[in-house]
């Protein structure tokens, strides 16, 4: 039989105002939940919405509104598609290969600063953290000038395929070195955490410094890479800057290029641009969903 206490109640009384009071709190937590989750999404369902509406429909109706029938259409995306279709097959021609080769780069660079010892380790390692901090509006200048006297289009007069596309190979080379002192830096965390004695035995059967790398180091990586994958795919594909410097001819505009020429002159038709801005991140969501399994692996193993 429960008791009472020093008022009167007793025990069973406490014990369902007590979880009266965790209901309450739970109702308002997820309240406040619910809240921010709709606060933050309430700008991609705008966009999401205004993409299927025509441009009388988004004139006539809240951004917020979903499209009615009579003002449902698919025609921006279509618009949207034929413009930006050039652009994603340019940018997919150079964020492939600087994804790819910043990344490798980035591992060998960590890897012979945190598994094998040489003298100046810390210098090169602080020229590393100094290109991370690095903004990209302070090298445009003397990257427009450096492009300028390499003349990569002269250089590659014999092949006119690869002529054609000097711009475009220019901003491999350039984010490729760009994002290389990062994935250095994300690699050289994810290192620190393997186990020497591994490499050790490795040294003590006679393997050398790439034997080690490519037989212990660089399996051991895979899910750092799709750290640095995902990272670096997502900045180069979203770069417009170094495009706008670099990028001369118009049939090697890049997506967000591309996009940028979504806008008129005149009248802004929106549901084109929204439709536009959904097909231009289209390739960096299906590189999350591709990846985020070792992404998430890569990111708690370097914590």
């Amino acid at each position: 039989m429960a008791t009472a206490d020093g008022t009167g109640r007793s025990v069973g009384d406490r014990i369902a105002e007590h979880r009266a009071d965790l209901d309450t709190q739970r109702v308002v937590l997820y309240a406040v939940l619910v809240g921010l989750v709709g606060f933050y999404l309430s700008p991609l369902w705008a966009g999401l919405t205004t993409a299927f509406k025509s441009q009388a429909g988004f004139i006539n109706t809240s951004p917020l509104e979903p499209p009615t029938p009579a003002w449902f259409t698919v025609e921006p995306w279509e618009l949207a598609f034929a413009t930006l279709q050039g652009g994603l097959v340019n940018s997919a021609m150079f964020v492939v290969p600087a994804t790819i080769l910043s990344a490798l780069f980035g591992s060998f660079a960590a890897y012979g600063l945190t598994k094998l010892s040489w003298r100046g380790q810390v210098g090169i390692l602080v020229i590393f953290l100094a290109g991370v901090f690095l903004p990209y509006q302070s090298v445009l200048v003397p990257l427009r000038q450096f492009w300028s006297m390499v003349d990569l289009a002269g250089l590659l007069a014999f092949a006119p395929v690869l002529a054609n596309r000097a711009d475009l190979l220019e901003l491999t080379v350039t984010h490729t070195a760009y994002g290389i002192p990062i994935c250095t830096i994300l690699f050289r965390s994810y290192y620190k955490t393997l186990d020497d004695e591994m490499i050790e035995a490795a040294k003590i059967d006679g393997a050398n410094a790439f034997g080690i790398y490519k037989r212990i180091v660089l399996p051991l990586s895979l899910p750092m890479f799709a750290v640095t994958l995902i990272y670096q795919f997502t900045q180069v594909w979203n770069d417009l800057l170094f495009a706008l410097v670099l990028v001369t001819s118009r049939s090697n505009y890049v997506v967000t290029q591309s996009l940028n020429e979504l806008q008129g002159s005149m009248a802004q038709e929106y549901n084109i641009q929204m439709a536009g801005a959904f097909i231009a991140a289209l390739p960096t969501i299906i590189i999350y969903i591709v990846f985020g399994r070792q992404f998430a692996k890569g990111i708690t193993g370097a914590s």
